[in-house]
């Protein structure tokens, strides 16, 4: 076995033992989707309270159909469903504090060595973060149930909030709701201060009008109702265009699928979807390339090396990346994202440098093709099938499996700049290496050794599990599946680029939509 082998070896082990953690990492961790429901279940609170004029109250109908004739009660159970999936969380990672057994029957701290401490230390960071985000939840679904009459539960919820929670604001909160929904409401000097830093959106706006309400302050209340009106606009239709786009986009997709499947029955091999079917690529390289550009140019680089390098280089030029703004976090990820890039279409060109020039069907970018129907078709199709297998998803992990925390970042990204930056990231960086990578290179060099469907297969799993998160796999390799059809039929990289371009950017979409709720 050759030195280089046995390096290859150890990256491998590497790469793997990184991917297995944060896979086994991601699955004590609530996944991203409860939280997207959440801001979408806040947008439905703003619409509700929208009060069209008398001359138009035919649309009161057509909203109450929109919205459901109970927002307030589903919006609770949405809480109390995030509420759930955060404590079971927080009880997985408490699970992980308790000490561990000596085979000897001996216990052993996590604080015996300097890893278990730092170990312990993230654990119990997030285990307050999980407990903040809970006791935040109760102190909405309190005012959820002011809403539907149910004062006296409202009471004891923020009662209990007021008892238990380790968080000042929280209790402030909870003490200064409770004391205005009492039989005779009262108030302190600082009541307003308190709702206005610790609530927001639909919750700050209940809170605020009840206060104004029992302080007798009739044009503070009457111009926070114009706000909220204007807001309720603004939400109707944000909630139009999230209802519209997808639904628009399954409808495109399930009938192009009929179209497509109805041809290839009557065509069989002259219909679209079996075009360039049977054809594969010419590989010069063997295994060994395949496996070193995919472990070292983008595992073990981008996942590995990166994630390690990187934040001590930041620290050591004196740069805070958790104190960062918006602005900064986003620059922060573009940066790694332009270095993982770079990175690793260095190692890509170094490694197949001795076989160039390459067979001209390798890493094709052709203007003028029918690239463009491939990418947009593709993309029309994925929709449908990804929706699909995400319901799927969710009730397989039940609320867990982790998710992509850029998604937080980018749902507060409403300001300008943060927003380019994201866009930049995920709707051009992105798309523009990953396929490079997994469609360009990693799918057509299998097929020197297996079936072009098993190929496009396992490049697609390989693509989902990249990404680091178990909730993701089964969506991303239905996505993955799709970007390498589109590809091996189109024969061009700049198809499956832009439906990957045209996924990211729905999803950013559809994260600034909520997000400005």
């Amino acid at each position: 076995m050759t030195l280089k082998r046995v390096v290859l070896i150890i990256l491998t082990v590497v790469a793997i033992a990184r991917v297995g953690l944060s896979l086994g990492a991601s699955l004590s961790q609530p996944q991203v989707q409860s939280r997207l429901e959440l801001y979408q279940t806040n947008l439905v609170l703003h619409a509700a309270e929208y009060n069209p004029p008398e001359e138009e109250s035919g649309e009161t109908v057509a909203i109450e159909n929109f919205l459901g004739n109970t927002p307030y009660q589903t919006a609770q159970t949405k809480y109390e469903n995030a509420r759930q999936e955060a404590q079971n969380s927080r009880d997985q990672l408490q699970a992980q504090l308790t000490p561990q057994k000596h085979p000897s029957g001996g216990e052993v701290a996590l604080e015996d060595t300097l890893e278990a401490a730092q170990q312990q230390l993230q654990l119990e960071q997030a285990i307050a973060q999980t407990s903040d985000y809970i006791e935040n939840i109760d102190l909405k679904i309190g005012l959820l149930q002011v809403e539907q009459g149910k004062t006296e539960k409202a009471k004891e919820t923020w009662q209990t909030a007021t008892k238990n929670s380790q968080s000042v604001p929280v209790k402030q909160t909870a003490q200064v709701l409770k004391d205005l929904w009492k039989s005779s409401p009262t108030v302190n000097i600082e009541a307003e201060t308190v709702l206005k830093d610790n609530l927001d959106g639909w919750f700050q706006f209940r809170a605020l009008s009840r206060f104004y309400e029992v302080v007798q302050r009739p044009e503070a209340l009457a111009q926070l109702q114009e706000q909220e009106q204007q807001t309720a606009e603004k939400a109707l239709l944000k909630l139009g265009i999230l209802a519209i786009i997808p639904s628009l986009g399954a409808l495109l997709g399930v009938g192009l699928l009929i179209g497509l499947g109805v041809q290839w029955v009557l065509k069989r091999q002259d219909s679209i979807l079996a075009s360039n079917g049977d054809l594969t690529w010419e590989t010069p390289w063997n295994w060994e390339i395949t496996w070193q550009v995919l472990v070292v140019g983008f595992f073990v680089f981008s996942q590995v090396l990166l994630p390690l390098f990187l934040p001590l280089v930041t620290q050591l030029a004196g740069v805070d990346i958790s104190s960062m703004g918006l602005r900064g976090k986003a620059g922060y990820i573009l940066l790694s994202y332009l270095l993982m890039t770079g990175g690793g279409l260095a190692i890509l060109y170094f490694s197949i440098k001795e076989f160039l020039p390459l067979p001209d069907d390798w890493f094709r970018f052709k203007l003028r093709s029918n690239w463009f129907i491939w990418g947009f078709g593709g993309y029309v199709v994925a929709v449908p099938l990804v929706l699909l297998i995400s319901l799927l998803n969710q009730q397989i992990w039940q609320g867990q499996g982790g998710g992509n925390p850029i998604i937080l970042l980018a749902l507060q990204a409403q300001d300008k700049v943060a927003l380019l930056i994201f866009f930049t990231t995920a709707c051009v960086a992105a798309p523009v290496f990953e396929e490079i990578i997994f469609r360009g290179f990693f799918l057509p060099s299998l097929t020197r050794y297996i079936p072009l469907w098993g190929a496009i297969s396992i490049s697609a799993v390989v693509f989902a599990v990249a990404h680091l998160s178990l909730s993701e796999v089964l969506p991303l390799t239905v996505l993955g599946l799709i970007l390498g059809f589109v590809y091996t039929r189109s024969r061009n990289l700049l198809a499956p680029i832009l439906l990957h371009s045209l996924w990211n950017s729905g999803t950013l979409l559809s994260l600034f939509l909520l997000g400005s709720g």
